[in-house]
């Protein structure tokens, strides 16, 4: 048979039944690498266009099929973006059939003027566009669901999704009944990894799945029409299996691995490298892209000693043919992956031109934190890539260069900053001390001492000739073995898995990203340990297609890398969503902020815009997430929808949703908290128990090797740091020295030799970070806390009724500030922290001003700040200020009723 004969074969499936059963299909031929079967005559949904600008509809979750995640409508401008105001916002969990589930990482889409989202608990919703009214939802019956997901795809009439137990789902569009659900597997029945999370694709006729976890995962292409396989590529490819390329160029990837191990492992047959984000479509060149993850594979992600050579596909973008899913070329942007930096982000395509003439590009890249452009016909590079030697250690067999895209977008290396509370937070990209043996000296300065812990890799390392360094400094691809070697970005950082955004009127593309360093050894949990006590934040930039030069950056504050993705419009406005919960609309050319609006709850998805009946609306779904800030972010289920005039208010007569929780943007340190008061005010270093007297307890390298790793204690109190030795533990005292060093404020940094204690006096409120400079890995926490004391009648604001309302109803309207007097003890002087609590969030509302004469403070608050905070009626609202007393810092508060009017 030939491989024109077996693609016109129409392949047998076994559909599932009532009860749910899995997918089996059957064929008789196998063609390497990739099977194929002819698709039925596709219905392409409304508004499906390849790389030009979407319109009236977002029928993709990267708006078209090349993901650039950009719109042709330009009737919300910057102009009029000051007018615009919520239009309605639906919580998705409260249809029927109702649940109570939060937090979701769905990207809309947007067909017919219908909007068609995941839900929190996992299942499908449709929504009118213009009313926000449910027009269905599904929920499955005989099986579960997939927790996490990124978005549906819609073709053929249907709605594609995915549910438990690897399940590819479709729903009919007008209804949302199942149309077919299957479980896909290989033609020989090989489980083609565990299909979750991921967003589908259509084009013509062809459902793309891809398979998120597992040992192996593959891109699956099913029939639209009944869910039956297609053809299916794997990024842990079989031995033997020689792929040439357009360019002519041939490799056997399996041999990329290395050989089989001693203990008959064949690493690139359990070796991760999961497509684990949905790729873009060329219709034109009928090639589908798709990128493929680190590897993770003998032994751990992190040891690459049994797995010598470059491990194709791991960190490699794939083009296949969108119909067959033959292969066509390849571009491997990491080589040895040993780090968890798989650039594993949408493929984002456009036509741009270079030195005058239009190229097919494909922009590719995101954890490294820069961008590889590619000509999307050959997989060559098109804007310049340097072989940059590395530093290498022979125990991880690390390639001996790696790609370098001549144009950088975020700093290379980690800065080792001063620790000075005059130098707080510092730079996005500081480090934290005693990590690659940057210890502070005297006065603060991080200085590398070639006799710590580091020097016992020296024997191993190979520094390229003209390194300009005699050690590693935290720069890209550092080696690691056994010993934790911090680096940048990260396993969570650079640009991770939220979408570009490419505009075809400034021809820039819009990059978020994350700054979150990570610890690499060969034993770190998740891939990596990001170092405790350090800033987790981001933004997004900026850059120029044709050349690859950043053009601006807005660091905002918060991590961008985790679905947070733009949307950018022909109005040259940028649209991007936050953790905090906060929507922003920016100046594409600038990255200034022009417009803002609080949903309430974090978002952890790319806003979508859109036309019905002549208005055109922008919507976001604000569920949150956890990434990277854990419990601390604020979870929901509003799918909101903005427009030019919206009067959508919420329950408390304001437009906006109160303002998120406070995140913990410093990450966190392991434990609770442990009132000093029960353990004698005392830490043990390098200890994860008080009790434990065994030699497997001594000299702890483990994160939660402070005892206790969080001490909560008042101000005012003295806390004992001890090296516990022979009168602590007699049987199995420490042995080595350890120490306390306190970060970023540089407040102390004590060396104690076993049984030496060093006390401080925490004299000011605050997060007292600290680690070891034997190993920094066991960090520790020492959270100072103030007692409030309440004062009654020493607050008042005046008038007593405070009008938050404007007369146009809109949010950007409210405007003006409100006035509170605060009468201060006797003796009491104001020192800081002057903020407003309010009924609706636990988020104080700080002072815009503060004025302090004498006894006396007057203490502004702007409107807008307060606004969405506060109900109508009347509030209970507590004015807290922290002062000085005889030297003391103390916290005291007064409680004020007022009437709000809106």
């Amino acid at each position: 048979m030939t491989i024109k004969e077996f693609l016109m074969r129409k392949h047998l499936s076994r559909r599932l039944g009532a009860l749910g059963l899995g997918a089996l299909v059957v064929v008789t031929v196998a063609v390497s690498p990739a099977y194929g079967a002819n698709p039925a005559a596709p219905v392409p949904p409304t508004g499906l266009t390849g790389l030009e600008p979407t319109g009236a509809d977002m029928p993709t979750v990267g708006g078209n099929l090349g993901n650039q995640h950009y719109s042709g409508l330009t009737k919300i401008n910057k102009r009029n973006i000051d007018k615009v105001g919520p239009a309605w916002r639906t919580h998705v969990s409260g249809v029927a059939p109702a649940s109570d589930d939060v937090g979701q990482q769905t990207t809309p889409i947007v067909v017919g003027g219908i909007i068609y989202l995941d839900t929190p608990s996992g299942g499908v919703i449709a929504v009118d566009g213009k009313s926000g009214a449910s027009v269905w939802k599904w929920e499955p019956t005989a099986y579960g669901t997939a927790d996490t997901r990124r978005g549906v795809s819609s073709g053929d009439g249907k709605i594609f999704t995915m549910a438990a137990d690897d399940r590819v789902v479709a729903l009919d569009q007008a209804t949302g009944q199942e149309a077919w659900v299957v479980q896909p597997a290989g033609p020989n029945g090989e489980s083609l990894g565990n299909f979750d999370r991921v967003a589908t694709v259509y084009h013509n006729g062809i459902v793309y799945a891809h398979a998120a976890n597992g040992d192996r995962a593959a891109v699956v292409g099913l029939d639209a029409t009944d869910g039956s396989y297609l053809w299916h590529f794997f990024g842990g490819p079989d031995r033997g299996t020689v792929y040439t390329d357009v360019n002519g160029n041939s490799v056997d990837a399996g041999a990329t691995w290395g050989p089989v191990t001693p203990g008959g492992v064949d690493c690139p047959l359990v070796g991760g490298s999961t497509p684990w984000i949905h790729g873009s479509v060329d219709p034109e060149l009928n090639m589908y892209y798709m990128t493929f993850g680190n590897a993770r594979s003998c032994n751990s992600s992190q040891d690459g000693s049994q797995r010598p050579g470059d491990n194709l596909f791991s960190s490699t973008m794939v083009a296949v043919d969108a119909t067959s899913g033959a292969y066509k070329w390849h571009y491997q942007s990491i080589r040895h992956d040993v780090w968890d930096m798989d650039n594993v982000h949408p493929p984002t395509l456009a036509n741009v031109k270079y030195s005058g003439v239009e190229r097919k590009v494909l922009f590719y890249g995101s954890k490294s934190g820069h961008q590889f452009v590619l000509d999307r016909t050959n997989g060559k590079p098109v804007l310049p890539v340097t072989e940059k030697p590395m530093i290498t250690d022979s125990r991880q067999n690390h390639a001996e260069t790696q790609p370098f895209p001549e144009s950088r977008l975020l700093p290379d290396c980690l800065v080792w900053e001063k620790l000075d509370p005059e130098n707080i937070p510092g730079d996005p990209w500081r480090a934290v001390p005693n990590y690659n043996g940057y210890q502070p000296d005297e006065d603060g300065n991080l200085v590398f001492n070639p006799d710590s812990y580091v020097a016992a890799d020296e024997p191993f390392l190979t520094y390229p000739e003209g390194y300009p360094s005699d050690h590693r400094e935290g720069c890209m691809y550092d080696p690691q073995w056994d010993l934790p070697i911090l680096s940048t970005t990260s396993q969570n950082g650079g640009g991770d898995w939220s979408n570009n955004a490419y505009s075809h009127k400034t021809n820039l593309v819009y990059f978020p990203y994350g700054t979150n360093p990570v610890a690499h050894w060969n034993g770190a949990a998740a891939n990596g340990q990001r170092a405790m006590g350090q800033y987790q934040t981001g933004g997004i930039l900026a850059y120029d297609a044709s050349t690859g030069k950043v053009r601006w950056q807005n660091h905002l504050g918060t991590d961008m890398s985790h679905g947070q993705g733009p949307l950018a419009t022909a109005s040259d406005l940028l649209f991007a969503g936050q953790i905090d919960g906060r929507l922003l609309a920016m100046d594409s050319s600038s990255g200034d902020v022009l417009w803002d609006f609080q949903t309430g709850s974090g978002i952890a998805s790319a806003p979508i815009t859109y036309e019905v009946g002549g208005e055109q609306y922008v919507a976001v779904f604000a569920a949150g997430s956890t990434n990277p800030y854990g419990a601390s972010v604020t979870q929901g289920d509003s799918l909101w929808a903005f427009k030019i005039g919206g009067k959508y208010t919420t329950e408390s007569g304001s437009q906006e949703g109160p303002n998120t929780a406070p995140l913990s943007i410093r990450r966190p340190v392991n434990g609770n908290a442990v009132e000093g008061s029960t353990v004698d005010n005392t830490v043990l270093l390098a200890r994860t128990s008080r009790t434990d007297d065994t030699a497997a307890a001594r000299d702890s390298v483990s994160q939660n090797a402070m005892q206790p790793t969080r001490l909560r204690v008042p101000v005012g109190t003295t806390v004992t740091f001890k090296n516990p030795g022979a009168e602590t533990f007699p049987n199995f005292p420490n042995l080595k020295p350890h120490c306390a060093t306190q970060f970023f404020e540089g407040e102390f940094n004590a060396k104690l030799a076993p049984g030496e204690t060093y006390q401080h006096t925490f004299d000011r409120a605050g997060q007292y970070y600290f680690n070891d400079c034997t190993d920094p890995r066991p960090t520790g926490m020492i959270e100072v806390y103030l007692t409030p004391q309440d004062t009654p009648g020493a607050a008042s604001f005046i008038p007593s009724t405070l009008n938050l309302g404007a007369r146009s109803g809109m949010f950007t309207d409210v405007d003006g500030k409100v006035g509170a007097y605060f009468k201060l003890p006797a003796g009491h002087r104001y020192e800081s922290g002057a903020v407003l609590l309010t009924p609706l969030s636990s988020t104080p509302v700080t002072a815009a001003k503060v004025t302090d004469f004498r006894n006396h403070l007057f203490i502004q608050f702007n409107k807008a700040d307060l606004d969405n905070n506060v109900p109508e009626g009347k509030v209970p609202l507590t004015l807290v200020v922290n002062v000085l007393h005889k030297g003391v810092q103390k916290q005291i508060t007064s409680t004020v009723t007022v009437r709000i009017v809106k």
